[in-house]
C-alpha cells in the first residue's frame, strides 16, 4: 500500500488541529482578557485547563478506539470540539471560556492521538515512517504559523473569529474523514480488554523498553519545542526589543527548519536506519542546546537563531522516526500505545513550559539548559534502544 497525499494531509490536519486551536489565540490574550473582564494572568487558565484535559483524555481515547474502532471516537470528538469552539466564540466571562476550552480539549484529543493510530493501521515500516513524518511536521508547523495568523485575524476581525475559524476547520476535518478514510481498525483486530486491564496495558508499555526509551526521547524533544515557544516572547520581545508581529514571523520561519528535517528524516532512515538517524538528530539538538547556554548573555538574533535552528533540525529528525520506532512493535495495541505516547508528550510539554516561568534564571539560559537536558536524555535513550530491542522479542 502506498501513502496517498490526500490521506497524509487528512491525518496531518487531525494531528495539528489541537495545537492550532491553542496557539492561534495567544496573540489575542490582552483583548480577550478585556472582553471577559479577567486579569491578564488569569488567561493562563485557558491553557492549563486545556492541556490537563487533553493529556488525561488521551489515556481513555486510545483503549476505547482499540475496542470500538477509530471512526466513532474521531467523529464524535470533532463534533464536541466544534461545539466547544462555538461556545468560546460567544463566551462573555472567563468561566464560560474555560468551560469552552475544556470541551474543546475533550473532543480534539481523540483526533490528535488517533491520527497516529490510524497511520499505524494503514502503514508499516518505511511507509509508516513517511506518514508519521508528515504528521509530525504538521504538528510542529501549527504553533509556528498560527500565532501570526491569530494576530492578523485579531486585528482585522476580532478574537472571536479565531474560534469560528477553528470550528470550521473541525467541521471540514470531520467531513473529510468520513468521506476519505472511515473506519481503519478492522473488527477482528479489535481489543476486548476491560477497563481494569487498560491500566495493566499502560504499565506493561511503560515497562517495555522498546516503548519507553523512544517514547521518552520523542516526548523530551517535544517538551523542548514548547519550552522554546513559551520563552521566545520574553527573549525576543523583552530582551531584544522585537514586536509581536516580528515574533510571529520568526516562529513561521523556524517551521521551515522543522519541515525540511521532517521530510528528510525517512529518506535518511532508509539509508542508515531509523535509530542511527535519530541518534544523529539527538547530537544535533544537543549542539543547539549547548550553543544556547554558551551564547545566552547579551544574545543577538543571529546567535539565538543559530542555536534554535540546530535544536529544531535535530528535533525534526527525532520526532517522526522516534514515533515510528515507538509504535512499530505494538501494532496490536496501536491506540493504547499512541495514547500513552501522546500523554507523555503533553505532560512533558506542560512541565517544560512551567519551568520556563518558574525558574528564576534568565529565560534564555533556562531555555538553553532545558534544550540541552532534553537532547542529552534523548541521545541516551536512542543509544540504549538497540540493547532493549535485542533483550525483548517483538
Amino acid at each position: 500500500m502506498s501513502t496517498s497525499t490526500r490521506t497524509l494531509v487528512l491525518l496531518s490536519g487531525l494531528a495539528a488541529v489541537s495545537t492550532l486551536s491553542t496557539t492561534i489565540i495567544l496573540p489575542s490574550f490582552p483583548a480577550m482578557a478585556g472582553d471577559l473582564q479577567a486579569a491578564p494572568q488569569e488567561m493562563a487558565l485557558t491553557l492549563s485547563s486545556f492541556f490537563l484535559v487533553f493529556a488525561a483524555g488521551q489515556l481513555a481515547v486510545g483503549p476505547l478506539s482499540d475496542r470500538y474502532g477509530r471512526k466513532p471516537l474521531i467523529l464524535g470528538g470533532l463534533l464536541l470540539f466544534i461545539l466547544g469552539s462555538l461556545l468560546g466564540a460567544v463566551a462573555t466571562d472567563l468561566g464560560t471560556m474555560v468551560a469552552a476550552r475544556v470541551i474543546q480539549a475533550t473532543g480534539v484529543c481523540a483526533a490528535s492521538v488517533l491520527a497516529r493510530a490510524v497511520a499505524r493501521d494503514l502503514y508499516d515500516g518505511a511507509l509508516l515512517a513517511k506518514a508519521l513524518a508528515f504528521i509530525m511536521v504538521a504538528m510542529a508547523a501549527a504553533p509556528g504559523f498560527s500565532p501570526l495568523a491569530g494576530s492578523l485575524i485579531d486585528s482585522q476581525l476580532g478574537w472571536r473569529s479565531s474560534f469560528v475559524l477553528v470550528a470550521a476547520v473541525g467541521a471540514l476535518l470531520a467531513l473529510s474523514y468520513a468521506l476519505v478514510l472511515g473506519e481503519t481498525h478492522a473488527p477482528e483486530a479489535r481489543s476486548t480488554a476491560k477497563p481494569g486491564s487498560v491500566l495493566t496495558g499502560y504499565l506493561q508499555l511503560l515497562g517495555d523498553r522498546r516503548f519507553a526509551l523512544p517514547a521518552m526521547a520523542v516526548s523530551l524533544v517535544i517538551g523542548g519545542l514548547y519550552a522554546f515557544f513559551a520563552s521566545a516572547p520574553a527573549i525576543m520581545i523583552g530582551g531584544m526589543g522585537y514586536n509581536s508581529v516580528q515574533l510571529g514571523l520568526f516562529f513561521a520561519a523556524t517551521v521551515l527548519v522543522v519541515f525540511s528535517a521532517g521530510i528528510l528524516a525517512p529518506r535518511l532512515a532508509q539509508r542508515w536506519g531509523a535509530v542511527s538517524v535519530a541518534l544523529a538528530g539527538s547530537l544535533l539538538a544537543l549542539t543547539g542546546g549547548v550553543a544556547q547556554v554558551l551564547l545566552y548573555d547579551g544574545q543577538a538574533l543571529t546567535t539565538f537563531s543559530l542555536a534554535i535552528c540546530l535544536f529544531l533540525a535535530g528535533m525534526g529528525l527525532i520526532n517522526p522516526l522516534g514515533t515510528a520506532i515507538t509504535l512499530q512493535p505494538f501494532g496490536d495495541r496501536a491506540g493504547l500505545a499512541s495514547a500513552l505516547l501522546g500523554f507523555l508528550q503533553m505532560a512533558i510539554a506542560a512541565l517544560g513550559t512551567w519551568l520556563i516561568s518558574a525558574v528564576t534564571l534568565p529565560p534564555a539560559l533556562t531555555l538553553g539548559a532545558l534544550l540541552s537536558a532534553s537532547a542529552l536524555c534523548a541521545l541516551g535513550a536512542f543509544f540504549a534502544y538497540p540493547l532493549s530491542r535485542a533483550a525483548q522479542p517483538a
